[in-house]
């Protein structure tokens, strides 16, 4: 009996990280947003993030995760440009260390500012859980728009950022 539930376990969750493998988020469309907000950390992010509020899909960005070393010439430079766009609509978020705590930093940054709404860029791999996270810190008082930039993560990857989602849900359900 044991054994049974054991490999009942195993089975669904190996048939769960291949449900995981192959629904990795996805880009967004041109929806308007009051906001976007990019976890650093991946290839892409930073750049598809300053892309979407040049074309005009957010009035304002936050990158959330700055080292706090980075300055915005910096990201001028590594930009090639857009220093106009710099000063004026992107704000360093510097406070915080992972996923949960760029969610809470988000929240603090979009309540200041009074949005409402948000664009959410991060790799395909990190969304799920990504966007786990910013729905339980932001609550029901806000939209977000998943905006996943396409990657091709490893198995490695995959099965370490499966497993992360996995254990954060289960500390909630524990209330850990």
């Amino acid at each position: 009996m044991i054994l049974r539930f054991f490999s009942i376990l195993l089975l669904a969750y190996l048939l769960g990280f291949m449900l995981f493998a192959v629904t990795l988020g996805d880009p967004a469309d041109a929806e308007k947003t009051d906001a976007v907000v990019v976890i650093t950390g991946g290839s892409g992010r930073i750049e598809h993030a300053v892309d979407v509020l040049a074309d005009g899909h957010a009035k304002r960005l936050l990158i959330a995760g700055t080292d706090p070393a980075v300055t915005k010439p910096d990201l001028v430079e590594r930009l090639g440009g857009k220093g106009r766009l710099m000063r004026c609509c992107v704000d360093l978020g510097s406070e915080s260390v992972d996923t949960r705590s760029n969610a809470e930093e988000a929240k603090r940054w979009l309540d200041r500012r009074n949005y409402k709404s948000l664009r959410l860029i991060t790799s395909d791999w990190h969304m799920r859980r990504a966007r786990y996270e910013f729905r339980r810190v932001l609550g029901d008082g806000y939209t977000v728009l998943p905006d996943a930039v396409r990657s091709e993560p490893g198995f490695r990857v995959l099965f370490g950022e499966y497993n992360k989602y996995l254990l954060r849900r289960v500390a909630v359900l524990l209330e850990l």
